[in-house]
């Protein structure tokens, strides 16, 4: 018998959030985002989920294979643009759209024979300060483009490094003012909206919300500005649960400790739960005591020091746990009960986005039907 452990995803749900993507940003159009492997879910497994999509973003040239091998016909932009000039081959041959973000990208394409022109995503760097032309280089380098003949369309592209906060620094209010006023008179369509500013921002501006939003993390079942809201604030749903079962259970008396270095002492007599999941599995090494698990559809808290394999829950509240019940780490548990992942990343300190990436490649994962 395997190791009780898997992964699901939930196409439905996938499907789902996409849907919702379009209420906050009606009239855009919307790239399904399937960069990191599809946030750790798998390419291949979120397609069908996905196809209701208007294009596909991602981040490198394999990605981008893998979606039209899949059958992809649209739009697949590429948002970090080409690494090397060759790169713009297979733009062509597999119909590419990518960002330009600094000058040898567009030196590149300059020197580039191809029989059908480029859709290109002209990025600035209105304040996030990783990627793009700054404001006062961004016409300059839309003119370059605009002059070429291998470049068919230019739209404008920006990211909000704030769209998950309000006021005091926070917001899109600085960033959007550079974007619109460096843009004013440029032809083209717009990019601007990640998950946070779709939902956050587009629904009340349609200057924001552009022609085209970018939403990745919400797509997924995780609200980009927690603890602030929540997936059910957003009408999201779940789209990866990851669940064991207990493999043993203790008996503890007061003062008895639990795991590598007797992080946890019981203050009463109490029974806990071992697990089979650990950091190999991807779940959170820095998740502490009182991190959030379900046991039989219950919540329950962790107890100890996660282990590579294992982890131990309290029991106290499901007396009828036994060797077998069902734990949800995260996700949808028995009996319409659910986890977010969120709640599971903010006990552990970290974000939902990671808790997904890091799914270790041992744990067997399948779609629901």
């Amino acid at each position: 018998m395997p190791r009780p452990i898997e992964a699901v995803i939930h196409p439905q749900a996938l499907t789902h959030n996409l849907r919702r993507a379009r209420v906050h940003a009606p009239d855009a159009r919307v790239w399904a985002v399937v960069k990191a492997n599809a946030y750790g879910h798998g390419i291949e497994r979120v397609y069908a989920g996905f196809q209701g999509a208007d294009g596909f973003a991602l981040l490198d040239l394999d990605e981008a294979q893998r979606v039209r091998a899949l059958g992809w016909r649209g739009p697949i932009l590429l948002l970090e643009g080409c690494f090397d000039a060759r790169d713009l081959e297979l733009c062509s041959r597999l119909s590419l759209w990518h960002t330009v973000h600094r000058e040898a990208q567009i030196d590149w394409l300059a020197a580039h024979k191809t029989q059908a022109p480029h859709h290109v995503f002209l990025k600035m760097n209105s304040g996030m300060n990783r990627l793009g032309f700054t404001p006062s280089a961004y016409r300059s380098a839309w003119l370059r483009l605009s002059g070429l003949t291998q470049v068919e369309s230019i739209t404008l592209m920006t990211h909000f490094a704030d769209a998950d906060r309000d006021g005091s620094g926070g917001g899109i209010a600085r960033q959007w003012a550079v974007f619109e006023a460096t843009t004013r008179e440029l032809p083209g369509e717009r990019s601007l909206c990640n998950s946070a500013a779709t939902l956050r921002h587009a629904p009340e501006n349609e200057a924001v919300r552009g022609d085209w939003v970018r939403p990745g993390i919400a797509l997924y079942g995780s609200a980009p500005d927690f603890p602030d809201r929540k997936i059910a604030d957003w009408g999201l749903q779940p789209t990866m649960t990851l669940r064991s079962e207990l493999i043993a259970t203790q008996d503890l008396q007061p003062g008895d400790t639990v795991g590598y270095g007797s992080r946890y002492t019981a203050l009463r007599p109490m029974r806990i739960g071992v697990v089979a999941c650990g950091y190999a599995d991807g779940y959170p090494r820095s998740a502490p005591n009182g991190a959030p698990m379900l046991v039989d559809g219950v919540r329950c808290e962790m107890v100890g020091r996660v282990s590579m394999d294992m982890v131990t829950v309290d029991l106290t509240a499901v007396p009828t746990a036994h060797i077998g019940s069902e734990v949800t780490l995260w996700g949808r548990g028995p009996g319409g009960a659910v986890l977010p992942i969120d709640e599971v990343a903010h006990a552990a300190g970290t974000v939902g986005y990671e808790l997904m990436c890091a799914l270790a490649s041992r744990v067997p994962t399948r779609v629901d039907d």
